[in-house]
């Protein structure tokens, strides 16, 4: 079993014509994703990619049955993307802009909380590389030869250590259920705790990785909750051991601003909660295979 996306969920792209989204959309279908379609306003009625191209993710979601989207869209206009693929009733969307005003996303946040629970889009991104299910299905822009079948699941801010934990792990022959790459942004769609309680939840999925920033109170909160409700081993890493106060780090989101907030500070939280921690990112690896070993707490 994966989390959030596997070889059946049927796929359309938002900005699916344009030429970041065509080449990802190309080794999405070659991982072997169900794309079925993509939207782009004004080219309704073509084909692209031997797939049906839609004026509006209405009209996508009603002629293929379309559950998740993986959308490209300008910064400018990504909020009304969002909100118009949470319209039509996507179980979840992926986006991977960069740059989305952080006001914006709090407009989206806001728009989605008017859906019951039970019926609201899962929003994974911005800023992000996406979401693999090792061997199955890619909704994103990791290069998927590096991922391999396994039971271990990831859940990263940073989309290149994410790829550096897979590889790491493939090496020592550890392999991924799926990795989510939840993105850098202060204000993103879905946290670390949202999907370790899918992982928790997964009987596939043996151990977690959680890689986090300097910046916000999100890998604190998320260990707390491991402490307190999860069964499975935790590894978890903090990037920015180095970085100075005040100062912005390469995503919008890492930026020491509070007590807490450092990768120090961070790491000795989540020491603190029974994590397994790595002591650097070179270390990824081996200290996953420590944890399975050992098991949990740390």
């Amino acid at each position: 079993m994966s989390i959030l996306i596997d070889e059946t969920t049927r796929v359309i792209v938002q900005g699916f014509t344009g030429d970041k989204a065509t080449f990802h959309a190309k080794e999405m279908i070659a991982y072997g994703t169900n794309v079925v379609g993509g939207v782009t306003p004004g080219k309704g009625g073509r084909t692209h990619l031997d797939r049906p191209v839609f004026d509006t993710v209405k009209a996508a979601v009603a002629a293929t049955g379309a559950q998740a989207s993986l959308a490209f869209v300008p910064p400018a206009f990504a909020a009304d993307a969002l909100m118009e693929a949470a319209d039509a009733g996507l179980e979840l969307v992926c986006i991977i802009t960069d740059g989305i005003p952080a006001q914006d996303m709090m407009r989206v946040k806001r728009y989605l909380r008017r859906y019951p629970k039970e019926r609201r889009t899962t929003l994974v991104g911005p800023n992000c590389a996406g979401i693999i299910s090792a061997g199955r299905a890619m909704l994103g822009i990791m290069p998927g030869h590096i991922y391999i079948r396994g039971d271990v699941g990831i859940v990263s801010r940073s989309g290149t250590l994410g790829y550096e934990a897979a590889a790491q792990m493939k090496a020592l022959g550890i392999g991924v259920t799926t990795s989510v790459g939840i993105g850098g942004d202060p204000i993103n769609g879905s946290s670390f705790l949202d999907h370790l309680a899918r992982f928790e939840a997964d009987p596939e999925t043996k151990a977690v990785v959680m890689i986090g920033e300097i910046g916000g109170p999100q890998e604190a909160e998320a260990s707390a909750w491991v402490r307190d409700h999860m069964t499975k081993p935790v590894v978890g890493y903090v990037a920015g051991l180095t970085a100075p106060k005040g100062r912005r780090m390469g995503h919008a989101g890492a930026i020491i601003s509070a007590l807490g907030d450092t990768a120090a500070e961070k790491a000795e939280i989540m020491r603190s909660y029974g994590l397994h921690v790595a002591p650097s990112a070179a270390e990824l690896g081996t200290t996953v295979a420590k944890a399975l070993a050992s098991g949990r707490p740390a």
